[in-house]
């Protein structure tokens, strides 16, 4: 089995059409379809049904996807592993981050990172931890950075608690001053602007809400963060956001505080246990750490 073969049998997966499947991997049609045919010969098993020129997956496609493109991935990072120059002055390292913490936790811990090392080149991932949790898993992120608890436990990810955060409530101060410290409960039948499905501020919400004995009424929902501090400056309800959304969040919104013992999220830094991350995540981990417990000294 080689990584030609299992590249060229990823790309028709993903294509369902060998012909465009080949195009994808730049290489001869009739090439591309021998040695998927090699590939299937050395595992006994047909990987495609090819009934009426329509492409599917078989069992046997389905179960070796997943593992393909997990050996693709790892193999990809271990060639940037290599290649990275002494002093890292060359890598890239593939952080996956929830987009709240993009918007408040990375720009500046980024800078300070790029400050240091011009020459890493920086991919960045938006997306709920399910997701997140998923690429990971994959290998196609080196780090990501988590709300614990994860969606769904992964003994094959390690984790490192990074911080605690505050949720706060945010209104349009158009609209009449909310009682302070807020209570879940003075939430009951408060029209509340609410993210999209995969949010982890979403599930959180909806969580201490029903715990509270109620369901919240909803006037927007489906909205990544800028859009759903749009829709509270503008009027068309409350929203729960980090604290460190809030400060950062501009004119048009009032920040309240919710009473004790309040709502709280924890972000951790994740990353396969399977797999050592590339030498330049590695130092992207420390930053964000050492940025971590700066901040923190600073507020006692």
């Amino acid at each position: 089995m080689q990584f030609q073969q299992l590249s060229y049998f990823v790309a028709v997966a993903e294509t369902r059409h060998f012909t465009r499947a080949a195009e994808e991997v730049h290489v001869a049609q009739p090439s591309l379809s021998q040695q998927i045919r090699a590939l299937e010969k050395e595992l006994g098993a047909e990987l495609f049904s090819r009934a009426r020129g329509n492409i599917a997956l078989t069992q046997a496609g389905e179960t070796l996807l997943p593992l393909a493109r997990r050996i693709l991935a790892d193999a990809e990072t271990a060639r940037h592993e290599v290649q990275e120059l002494a002093q890292l002055r060359r890598g890239r390292v593939r952080l996956g981050a929830t987009p709240s913490l993009c918007t408040g936790l990375l720009p500046d811990v980024l800078r300070a990172f790029h400050d240091q090392h011009p020459g890493i080149q920086l991919l960045i991932e938006e997306g709920g931890s399910h997701d997140l949790v998923r690429e990971l898993a994959r290998g196609a992120l080196d780090l990501a950075l988590v709300a614990l608890p994860l969606p769904t436990p992964s003994p094959a990810l390690t984790t490192i608690e990074l911080l605690r955060e505050d949720l706060v409530v945010v209104s349009s101060t158009a609209a009449g001053a909310p009682r302070s410290p807020l209570r879940i409960t003075d939430l009951e039948g408060e029209p509340m602007v609410m993210f999209r499905h995969g949010y982890d501020l979403r599930d959180l919400t909806l969580s201490a809400c029903r715990a509270a004995g109620f369901e919240p009424y909803f006037t927007v929902e489906g909205g990544e963060m800028d859009a759903v501090l749009g829709f509270v400056r503008a009027g068309l309800g409350v929203a729960v956001v980090p604290s460190m959304i809030a400060v950062r969040a501009g004119s048009g919104l009032r920040v309240t505080p919710l009473a004790r013992p309040g709502l709280r999220r924890t972000i951790a830094l994740a990353h396969r246990s399977d797999v050592a991350p590339p030498r330049a995540a590695r130092v992207l981990q420390d930053v964000l750490l050492a940025s971590h417990t700066a901040s923190a000294s600073d507020r006692l």
